[in-house]
């Protein structure tokens, strides 16, 4: 066997030994662990859904990163946090969310989901693959009770 085969053969055993080591984790672990959803993290804390999103799902999660967060108005983030403001806050993460797992080889132009808020999403394929006005900048990433697609915006629901 040659030096670049067994590179090449090492190569693909990490890869699929760290696909498999994501997927072993929730969703909420996932998130964590990519470290890029630090404010998610704390909101979904804030908003008592931590628990939910660890359950056996599945779940689909159009997740904002945390500079989606910064974008929003300044004050924003810190008035959603507080505990008085805890139900707005589960209402803006849950429509963040589909019941089931839902892959992007899934999604149609223009199909719309309801959102476990209640409220429908609208998915756009013409423009990127886009979620509403949110662009997906990283889909399919697996969690051993759904999936999250990285989005770059926070989508605020209809009635929000």
């Amino acid at each position: 066997m040659s030096f670049k085969s067994i590179v090449l053969a090492a190569s693909m055993a990490f890869a699929a030994n760290t696909a498999v080591f994501a997927a072993d984790k929730d969703i909420v672990e996932t998130a964590v662990g990519a470290g890029q959803f630090k404010t998610l993290a704390a909101a979904l804390d804030a908003a008592g859904l931590v628990e939910t999103l660890k359950g056996a799902g599945p779940f689909t999660v159009f997740a904002p990163t945390d500079a989606a967060f910064a974008a929003l108005p300044a004050g924003t983030v810190e008035k959603l946090l507080k505990p008085e403001n805890k139900s707005k806050l589960a209402e803006i993460l849950t429509y963040h969310v589909v019941s089931g797992k839902v892959m992007a080889g899934d999604l149609r132009d223009d199909m719309k989901a309801a959102t476990v808020e209640g409220a429908d999403i609208t998915i756009d394929l013409d423009n990127g693959p886009m979620v509403n006005d949110a662009k997906v900048v990283t889909a399919d990433v697996a969690a051993s009770n759904g999936v999250i697609h990285v989005i770059d915006k926070v989508m605020m629901p209809p009635n929000g």
